[in-house]
C-alpha cells in the first residue's frame, strides 16, 4: 500500500475488534511518529501508549458520552505536547502543529497494517491527566483508539454514528478550502 492508499483507507471506524498490541507494533507506530517533520527538528511530541486491560478500563471514565464504542479499543495513544518544546516564532505556535503531523503518520501506518486508528476530541483532559499521572504543564491534545475494524456494527453507536460508518462521511469539495494565489471568501 503506497502513501495515498493508506490517505484513502483511512477512516473513523467505531465498530472495533481486539488487535494484539505487540512491541513490534507499538516500536512501529513510535518510529513512524519519530519520522515526522518538526520546526527546528525539535520534535516536540509525546504519547502514552495505553493497551493494559485494567488501565484501559480506567480510562473509559474519561471518554465522553458518545465515545463508548471506544470501549472495545485494544489500545489508546494519548497525544501530549508542550508549547515550550517547540518553535514560538512571535505569534506563531508550531508544537500542536508538529505534533499533529507526527501522529498522522502513526495513523497512516496504523491504516497502511490494516488497524483503525481513531482520533477523538471527546474526552476529559482531567480525568485522563488523573488516570495517567499527567502533569498539568503537559497538554493532553487528542486521544487515538486503536484496534481492528468489525464489519459487525457495534451496538453502541448513535443511528448518525451508524451511517458514517456504513458509508463515509460527505467531504468538502476541493474548491471549498483550495485558493489559487490569493485567499477569497467563498
Amino acid at each position: 500500500m503506497n502513501v495515498k492508499e493508506a490517505i484513502s483507507k483511512r477512516r473513523a471506524y467505531r465498530s472495533l475488534s481486539p488487535v494484539e498490541i505487540t512491541p513490534e507494533l507499538l516500536d512501529d507506530l513510535a518510529n513512524c511518529a519519530n519520522l515526522s517533520a518538526s520546526c527546528f527538528n525539535n520534535q516536540p511530541w509525546n504519547y502514552i501508549f495505553v493497551y493494559k486491560p485494567d488501565i484501559l478500563k480506567k480510562m473509559h471514565d474519561a471518554l465522553s458520552s458518545g465515545n463508548e464504542w471506544a470501549y472495545k479499543a485494544s489500545m489508546i495513544i494519548v497525544v501530549l505536547g508542550k508549547k515550550d518544546d517547540d518553535c514560538v516564532i512571535k505569534d506563531r505556535i508550531y508544537y500542536r502543529f508538529d505534533i499533529g503531523m507526527a501522529t498522522a503518520h502513526m495513523i497512516l501506518r496504523a491504516t497502511e497494517i490494516g488497524l483503525v486508528a481513531h482520533p477523538i476530541a471527546g474526552y476529559s483532559q482531567r480525568k485522563t491527566r488523573e488516570i495517567l499521572d499527567i502533569p498539568e504543564d503537559v497538554d493532553v491534545i487528542a486521544l487515538v483508539i486503536i484496534g481492528k475494524h468489525n464489519e459487525i456494527i457495534s451496538s453502541a453507536l448513535s443511528d448518525k454514528q451508524i451511517e458514517a460508518e456504513k458509508k463515509r462521511p460527505k467531504r468538502r469539495s476541493i474548491e471549498s478550502f483550495i485558493f489559487h494565489n490569493k485567499y477569497s471568501e467563498n
